[in-house]
C-alpha cells in the first residue's frame, strides 16, 4: 500500500510502487539514526531558543525521538521503505506519536542540509574510531620493534637480496605510515568538522534560526559558509575515502610481505595459528588468511573512492539526488577499514619471527657487497671503480658459491690490493647494520631511539586526545 509522503501535496497519483524501490535508501541509511535524532534535537532546541516553536513544542520532540530512539536500538521499530529514507521514517513516526509538534521539526531545514549533516556526524565518529584503531595498531608494531631490534632481516630492492637491516627498522617503517595515515585523518577531520545546518535546501532559510547554536550542541567546530557549498558537495567524504584507500593500500603491502614471508620459500615468520587457516584438501596447509583478505579488501576500497569520485564530478550545484548513492561507499569504506585494523592488532601480537633463518638468508645473499665497496671507496678508491671490483668479486663468490666473508683475503687482494684484514669487519652482517648510525639508520641503537621516539609520539596523542 501506498503511504502518504511528507513532500506529496503538489502529486495528485501516489508514487509507482517500482518507483519506491528504486529510489528508497532507508535500507542502509538507517544506519544514521543517531546522528539524525541528535541533530533534530538540536534544531527543534535552536527553535524554540529563537521563539520560532514554543518550549512545549520543543519538549515533546524531543521526547518523542528520544522513544523512537530506544525503539529503534531494541529492534522494535518499523522501518517502512514507502518512507524512503531514514529521515522521513523518524519524522513521520514521530508525528504519528505526538502529532502537531512533530510538524513543526522540519521548519527551517531541509533533508538537504539535514542529511549533509547527519553525514557528517557519521564521518566524524568513524574516523575518530578509526584513529583510535590505528594508535593500537601502532603500539604493537611498537612493541615488536622494540623486541626485534637485533634481529638481523636481509632487506630487498626488487625483491632482490640488497642490504641487511635491522628487523625492528623495517617494523618501524611500517609504523610510519600508519602515521602520517592518521595524521591525515586528523587534518581531514577539521574539514569534516563543519556544520551545515541551516543552509536548509540550497539558499538558506528566512526563520530567524542561529546556526552557531546547533553547531555547538553537536559539538562541530564552525559553520558552513555557502549554503549552495554545504548542501552539494560531498568532497569531505571523497576526502576521507581517499585517505581510507592509501591506509588499506599501506596493510595491503604490509600483507603482501606477510605472505612473502610467512611462505616456506622465506621462513621468516609464523603468523599464529589463530589467525590462519586451512586447506579443505591439503592437511599440511597454514594460510596468511588475513594479510590475504586484506590485500584483496584494499581493492574495494580503492573501488569505493572512484564510485565516489565518479558520483560527484558531474553535478551542478546544487543537491541532487545522485548523493543518495554516496552512503553505500562510504559505510563499505569505513566498515572494511575498521575491520582490517582490528584484525591487524589482534594478530600482530601473536606473530613470531624465526631470527636464525633471516640471518642465514641475509649471510647467501651478498647483502654486504655494498659495504666492501664502501671500505674500498674510504681507501681512496673511486667509489665506480670500487663498485666494478666488487662486482668481480661477488661473481667470484657466486661461481664458487661461497658467502662474501668466507672469501680468503689473498683472493680478495687479487682483485683490490689495498684490501687488508680489516675488511672481514664490514663484510660481516653485524658490522654492515652498525655501521648504518645516523638518524632514520638501521643500527641497533637507532632503531631503539626511533621506537622510542614513536611511542613519546603516541604518549603525547593520548595526552592530548584526553
Amino acid at each position: 500500500m501506498n503511504q502518504k509522503k511528507p513532500w506529496g501535496g503538489r502529486f495528485l497519483s501516489a508514487t509507482n510502487r517500482l518507483m519506491e524501490q528504486f529510489s528508497a535508501s532507508v535500507g542502509f541509511d538507517c544506519r544514521l539514526y543517531r546522528h539524525d535524532i541528535a541533530g533534530s534535537i538540536a534544531h527543534a532546541r535552536m527553535l524554540s531558543r529563537q521563539g520560532i516553536i514554543t518550549q512545549m513544542d520543543f519538549d515533546s520532540i524531543a521526547k518523542g525521538l528520544l522513544e523512537i530512539q530506544a525503539e529503534i536500538e531494541n529492534n522494535t521499530f518499523e522501518w517502512r521503505e514507502g518512507l524512503e529514507d531514514v529521515h522521513m521514517n523518524i519524522e513521520a513516526a514521530l508525528t504519528s506519536r505526538i502529532g502537531e509538534a512533530g510538524k513543526k521539526l522540519h521548519t527551517g531545514r531541509s533533508r538537504n542540509d539535514q542529511v549533509a549533516t547527519d553525514m557528517r556526524l557519521f564521518l566524524r565518529q568513524a574516523l575518530d574510531g578509526i584513529c583510535l584503531q590505528l594508535t593500537e595498531l601502532q603500539h604493537a608494531l611498537i612493541r615488536l620493534a622494540e623486541h626485534e631490534a637485533e634481529t638481523i632481516l636481509p632487506g630487498y630492492t626488487h625483491m632482490q637480496a640488497a642490504q641487511p637491516v635491522i628487523l625492528g627498522h623495517h617494523i618501524l617503517a611500517w609504523n610510519e605510515m600508519l602515521q602520517r595515515d592518521f595524521e591525515r585523518f586528523q587534518q581531514c577531520r577539521q574539514r569534516i568538522n563543519i556544520c551545515p545546518l541551516g543552509s536548509a535546501a540550497l539558499a538558506g532559510t528566512s526563520y530567524p534560526i542561529d546556526r552557531e547554536m546547533t553547531a555547538q550542541e553537536l559539538g562541530f567546530e564552525g559553520v558552513s559558509l555557502n549554503s549552495l557549498d554545504a548542501v552539494s558537495d560531498r568532497d569531505f567524504i571523497i576526502e576521507f575515502t581517499a585517505h581510507a584507500a592509501l591506509a588499506m593500500i599501506h596493510l595491503s603491502r604490509v600483507s603482501e610481505e606477510l605472505v612473502l614471508w610467512s611462505s616456506d620459500a622465506f621462513g621468516f615468520v609464523d603468523l599464529g595459528d589463530q589467525f590462519c587457516t586451512g586447506s579443505s584438501i591439503m592437511p599440511q596447509k597454514k594460510n596468511p588468511d588475513v594479510a590475504e583478505l586484506t590485500r584483496g579488501k584494499s581493492g574495494r576500497v580503492c573501488g569505493d573512492l572512484m564510485s565516489l569520485l565518479m558520483l560527484m564530478k558531474g553535478q551542478p550545484l546544487a543537491y541532487n539526488r545522485d548523493n543518495q548513492e554516496d552512503k553505500e561507499p562510504l559505510f563499505d569504506t569505513v566498515d572494511t577499514l575498521q575491520l582490517c585494523l582490528g584484525v591487524f592488532s589482534a594478530m600482530f601480537p601473536g606473530v613470531k619471527f624465526n631470527r636464525d633463518r633471516m640471518n642465514a638468508v641475509a649471510e647467501k645473499g651478498y647483502s654486504t657487497a655494498t659495504d666492501l665497496a664502501d671500505y674500498l671507496a674510504r681507501k681512496n678508491i673511486p667509489f665506480r671503480d670500487a663498485h666494478e671490483v666488487v662486482g668481480k668479486v661477488v661473481g667470484y663468490a657466486v661461481e664458487q658459491s661461497v658467502a662474501l666473508p668466507d672469501i680468503a683475503l689473498s683472493q680478495l687482494q687479487k682483485y683490490c690490493a689495498v684490501i687488508e684484514q680489516d675488511v672481514y669487519a664490514v663484510l660481516d652482517l653485524q658490522g654492515s647494520v652498525n655501521a648504518r648510525d645516523h638518524m632514520g639508520g638501521t643500527a641497533p641503537k637507532r632503531v631503539r631511539q626511533a621506537a622510542a621516539a614513536a611511542r613519546k609520539l603516541l604518549d603525547a596523542r593520548k595526552s592530548n586526545s584526553g
